[in-house]
């Protein structure tokens, strides 16, 4: 019992850590760009992700398991972040996550391609959904300018690397450890975002302290910590039933947007958000004669008269 409750507890802290960081994007974007907090961020996680390697005395992780694990890198830790940091310079943090949480759906539909899981059609449905869920999103945010429409476009395209790291991660944790795959693809990410290092060195120098903080914050917690347990929980369950605890994401954030920032999203917004999360309630449902023959050997048996 104790172990099969370790996957989710890891999930869960993953959620929360999840959760915080596009507050605190939020926050530390006033004084950083794009893809300067990205490169902070990035190498505050590799170096405590590479403390705890030497730690453990963990090695480099397979050959077998380097393609996912750069796949994985460019597109989550490097290209995600990125274009995420951008976003949220666009919209506030509510509505970034609640565009973002599209992502899941896109894990499921890729999952369906590229490993093999099933594709049913409330599947489909459930896309639709939530589509037009990001498309009411992006209407209610129009009226504040074009910028706006480009900040849930640019979550639009952070949920698709998302996603396709996602996907490209799954393989490469059956081939190496949830801390080498995690640590090694936050190199990658940073490797592709030196580039910016003009940027950092500039911007530090000016930058608050508590601007700073969050870029390390984002670097230690929800980056080597977060996604270190989201490796290991994913190690353990299918893509999609781990995307899918991402689905709480987008209310926790409304809620810290709203203590930390004071940011709440408009009423459309919000329904937009609703209809994003009604779409994957679509998705993951199952047919009610299938769910019953699932149930039945559970059910209770009625007692023999003797």
């Amino acid at each position: 019992m104790k172990n099969s409750l370790r996957p989710a507890a890891a999930a869960a802290v993953t959620v929360v850590l999840w959760a915080s960081a596009f507050v605190s994007i939020r926050s530390a974007g006033a004084a950083y760009s794009p893809g300067a907090l990205a490169l902070g961020r990035l190498t505050s996680g590799a170096l405590t992700l590479g403390v705890f390697c030497l730690v453990r005395r963990e090695g480099l992780p397979p050959r077998s398991a380097w393609r996912g694990i750069a796949v994985s890198g460019a597109l989550w830790f490097g290209f995600y972040m990125v274009v995420l940091n951008w976003g949220e310079q666009q919209v506030d943090a509510g509505t970034a996550a609640l565009v973002v949480n599209v992502g899941p759906i896109l894990i499921a539909l890729l999952g369906s391609r590229l490993l093999g899981d099933a594709m049913p059609p409330r599947l489909l449905a459930g896309m639709a959904v939530s589509f037009a869920g990001a498309v009411t999103v992006g209407l209610s945010m129009s009226g504040d300018g074009g910028s706006s429409v480009l900040g849930v476009v640019l979550c639009l395209l952070a949920a698709v690397a998302y996603a396709g790291g996602v996907v490209a991660q799954k393989p490469a944790l059956g081939r190496a450890s949830a801390l080498q795959v995690t640590t090694f693809g936050c190199l990658v990410g940073a490797v592709l975002c030196l580039p910016f290092m003009g940027q950092l060195v500039g911007q530090a120098a000016d930058a608050p302290v508590s601007a700073t903080l969050n870029m390390v914050y984002l670097g230690v917690f929800p980056t080597a910590l977060a996604f270190t347990t989201w490796a290991y929980a994913l190690a353990r369950t299918t893509a999609s039933r781990m995307g899918a605890t991402t689905y709480a994401v987008p209310a926790l954030v409304v809620l810290m947007s709203w203590l930390a920032l004071g940011e709440v999203p408009g009423p459309l917004t919000l329904a937009g958000g609703a209809l994003c999360l009604a779409g994957v309630a679509v998705s993951r449902s199952r047919p009610r004669a299938k769910a019953e023959r699932a149930a039945a050997p559970d059910a209770p048996q009625p007692e023999q008269v003797p």
